[in-house]
């Protein structure tokens, strides 16, 4: 696996080094060193987890052959633009939210000199993605492919975001709007499909495979891609901070979050009562309460009874698929996920 990320780091190195030698700008010096600078920040920060799993995927499709070194490339190309991808949206999200740290450091647009020109970033690297699939894929024949399925994931991604901030808006916090079936719906479009099905979607593309012969796939993917989400509204208010890198905030943020939503579905007029006066307050007071409440409802046995329901399911659809090569790929996705601690 170290061998794997050194590799795929040296596929960022030399699509950086071709996207500040792009003959379509004139580039200056400063013009050079900000992208440069904006890049290194943004994009091969985080764990890498969507990008690398192109490769793994595409290397379990090809069932235990050999990859070349132009496919490693290829793969890791593509896992790349996903990593770009995730780059545009949270600089963009990141304004949005008035957030102040990402990966342990300040947001890039809280950088000095930089400010709203932040934005302008983030367009700049939706841009870059068509740059490397052009320089890269122009020749192949699955290359109008990767265009139409990276435009679709965009649209379903800001589709996403669009329910979550409209759902969320300031000034307006009523939790009458949140259900199991809106956060499912925020889940499925601001996460799942760019998280999860993208990266196996790029892989079966990559070995000719028709992407309309494999809704099935799509659709386990987007139910993986929900129950990390449940897990990771668990771990944000369960889990040890030390552990998952972050202090949860999501009650204080009046998050639709599954825990919330599962709280307003099994609570009695009381304890609704109780959430609805205390639930998206700064105060560490409220934020008590509604822990408290939570643990009242037994929300830790809730959600174990989901995660395990969610576990049979999932791997009931991936063992009906014909063929073993597309179930190794779903089982490795579940296998990096079920019952994780961050």
């Amino acid at each position: 696996m170290a061998d794997l990320r050194s590799a795929f780091l040296k596929v960022y190195s030399q699509l950086k080094s071709e996207l500040l030698q792009d003959p379509a700008f004139e580039f200056t010096d400063d013009s050079r060193q900000w992208v440069d600078r904006m890049l290194d920040y943004n994009v091969p920060g985080g764990k890498l987890n969507r990008g690398l799993s192109v490769i793994d995927s595409y290397r379990l499709l090809k069932e235990g052959k050999e990859l070349t070194e132009d496919e490693i490339f290829l793969a890791g190309a593509l896992g790349w633009c996903i990593e770009w991808l995730q780059a545009y949206f949270l600089v963009l999200d990141d304004i949005m939210d008035n957030s102040h740290t990402r990966r342990g450091h300040p947001c890039w647009f809280r950088k000095p000199k930089v400010g709203l020109i932040a934005v302008n970033d983030g367009v700049l690297l939706r841009n870059h993605i068509c740059r490397i699939l052009k320089n890269h894929f122009r020749g192949k024949p699955y290359y109008v492919d990767l265009l139409d399925l990276f435009n679709e994931v965009e649209f379903q991604t800001a589709s996403g975001q669009m329910i979550d901030l409209i759902t969320t808006l300031e000034g307006e916090k009523d939790l009458t709007k949140y259900s199991l079936s809106k956060h499912c719906r925020i889940v499925q479009y601001k996460t799942a499909y760019y998280s999860f099905y993208l990266p196996v979607a790029c892989a079966l593309v990559m070995t000719g495979e028709n992407l309309d012969n494999h809704i099935d796939v799509k659709n386990i993917l987007v139910d993986m891609g929900i129950y990390f989400q449940v897990q990771d509204d668990y771990l944000d208010c369960f889990g040890n901070p030390e552990t998952i890198g972050k202090i949860g905030t999501d009650i204080e943020d009046f998050k639709c979050s599954w825990l919330v939503v599962k709280a307003l579905e099994i609570c009695n007029e009381e304890q609704k009562k109780a959430l609805y006066e205390n639930y998206g307050k700064p105060d560490p007071v409220n934020v008590a309460k509604v822990k408290a409440l939570y643990n009242e409802l037994n929300l830790k046995g809730v959600f174990e009874e989901y995660e395990s329901k969610s576990y049979e399911k999932l791997i009931t659809s991936i063992e009906a698929h014909p063929s073993k090569a597309v179930q190794a790929v779903l089982k490795s996705f579940l296998g990096k996920i079920y019952k994780r601690q961050k």
